[in-house]
């Protein structure tokens, strides 16, 4: 195999450099394998990693899977109430318990607090119960062949044949559709390099140990940005009278100033009249629940770029935390997604930015509904109702 891969590997070096970087993704497989295989081994992997490239497939239940995320469709109250369940809420109890030992390391090494943890762990797996049957290897070698996030994923496969090259990972691993590997899903590049042997057997085992689970995700929050001490999501209660179109994640201002708009305490009481710079988060507008989001939550879109299930994660690390669930309150009727796609291609002749046509209220989405929110006079809290289709002739 040694002289195998050796020889193979020296030919393509030599001779397929512009073939791989013409070939990043799509059309013939074994051709864009082979640009593959020249990359890998450029970059250390040797022959057992170089073996698995070989038995690697396609699966065409990964590339269904990746075109049909539907869940993001569903509004905060509706994730939310189905994901933060009775059941969870007392396993995440329980595990907290269990593991507090390890919670507190992960608290004092890298200054992630237990509950934000153990919320990742609930949504994510179950507590390592329902880690992902797709094969991991096919996976990924699936969507970086796939032309629609090659730049995102080979990357990853070629992180993954070296955790294969290095014994933590074989070719049956299983995981997510998406390449997630282990009770928190991480992918394979944060397994390589922030992995941590948290119960000390001289191995990190993503998969079958806790404790390398929680300090991985520890050390991986903290290298995103972390900042101890500080919160991450607070539930607040919110005046009649806000200019909604100041509120969303980024536009932060100190807590002193949303104190002084009159946003309190979800239980009316005072703010403290501080510095501590947030956003006002207004998931289903402004009727809905409200949020003051700090930098801290920034971090979990690091995680997972998707707002419901971010702010469902916060939510539930608030919950471990002893928060009481969200004020569901009485919001403004949103769009079904069909009615959602017709919103951003109505948006999208207009001029305004949002993304890909798919239904889905995104971060870009969301700017566009609240400029155009402005126009029409509405309040610009970003959240798309009938009542502003209608104004853009629907």
């Amino acid at each position: 195999m040694q002289v195998k891969y050796g020889l193979l590997g020296a030919v393509l070096a030599l001779s397929l450099p512009s073939m791989a970087a013409a070939q990043q993704c799509g059309g013939d497989f074994a051709a864009w394998r082979a640009g593959v295989e020249a990359e890998a081994q450029s970059q250390g992997v040797g022959p057992a990693g170089l073996d698995a490239l070989q038995r690697a497939r396609i699966d065409q239940r990964v590339l269904d899977r990746d075109r049909s995320q539907g869940v993001f469709t569903q509004t905060f109250r509706e994730f939310a109430n189905r994901m933060i369940s009775r059941d969870r809420m007392q396993r995440g109890a329980a595990n907290l318990t269990k593991y507090a030992n390890v919670f507190q390391r992960a608290e004092s090494e890298y200054g992630v607090p237990g509950p934000v943890i153990a919320a990742f762990w609930a949504l994510e797996t179950d507590f390592g119960a329902v880690q992902g049957d797709f094969n991991t290897l096919n996976a990924l070698a699936t969507l970086s062949h796939d032309c629609r996030r090659p730049e995102l994923f080979r990357p990853e496969f070629v992180a993954f044949l070296k955790l294969v090259d290095r014994g933590l990972v074989t070719t049956d691993t299983t995981g997510a559709w998406a390449g997630e590997i282990g009770q928190l899903q991480v992918l394979p590049s944060d397994y390589l390099e922030k992995g941590v042997d948290g119960d000390g057997d001289g191995r990190v085992d993503l998969k079958g140990s806790a404790a390398d689970a929680i300090l991985t995700a520890a050390n991986k929050l903290a290298k995103l940005g972390w900042k101890a001490g500080q919160p991450w999501l607070d539930e607040v209660s919110v005046p009649e009278t806000l200019n909604w179109h100041e509120t969303g994640r980024v536009n932060k201002i100190p807590r002193s100033e949303w104190a002084a708009l009159g946003v309190t305490g979800r239980d009316g009481s005072p703010l403290p009249a501080d510095g501590l710079m947030a956003g006002l988060v207004l998931p289903m507008g402004h009727k809905g629940p409200a949020f003051l989001a700090y930098d801290n939550f920034d971090i979990y879109l690091e995680w997972n770029q998707s707002l419901v299930y971010t702010l469902t994660a916060a939510h539930l690390a608030s919950r471990y935390a002893g928060a009481p669930a969200f004020d569901a309150r009485n919001s403004e009727q949103g769009l079904e997604p069909e009615n959602m796609k017709i919103l951003q291609q109505k948006l999208q002749a207009l001029g305004y930015h949002v993304g890909e046509v798919d239904g889905i209220l995104g971060f870009n989405t969301r700017e566009a509904v609240r400029q155009e929110q402005l126009r029409q006079g509405l309040p610009a809290d970003g959240w798309p109702t009938q009542t502003l289709l209608i104004g853009l002739g629907q």
